[in-house]
């Protein structure tokens, strides 16, 4: 199985289980945090090619790259800005933090 195939599977397969909580997230903010880490794989991966810390192999990737970084290993960015904030959002609803009052986080007010 190359990379494309089983990036493709993993990336539909989260996207299919978390479907529910993406739809109700900023677009826009998904958006930004996806290029923003794009951006990032493409220099990191591209200086960690460059001086060796690890090699594709070129029977599993498409042959293309961006910069020095190939196509695939966008994937792993991809998940991470999208996939991160909807774990942050399922993990955060906890019976212990759903009944407190916005802005009550265990601390007692001070205000009179």
């Amino acid at each position: 199985m190359t990379n494309i195939v089983l990036n493709v599977l993993v990336l539909t397969a989260l996207t299919a289980v978390s479907w529910s909580v993406l739809r109700r997230m900023r677009g826009w903010a998904l958006f930004w945090a996806v290029v923003h880490l794009c951006v990032l794989t493409a220099v990191f991966d591209t200086i960690m090619i460059d001086v060796g810390l690890y090699v594709f192999d070129p029977a599993k990737i498409l042959g293309f790259y961006v910069w020095g970084a190939p196509l695939e290993d966008f994937a792993y960015a991809i998940a991470a800005a999208v996939f991160v904030p909807v774990l942050w959002r399922v993990l955060g609803r906890s019976s212990r933090t759903a009944s407190r009052p916005d802005g009550a986080h265990g601390a007692e007010s001070t205000h009179a």
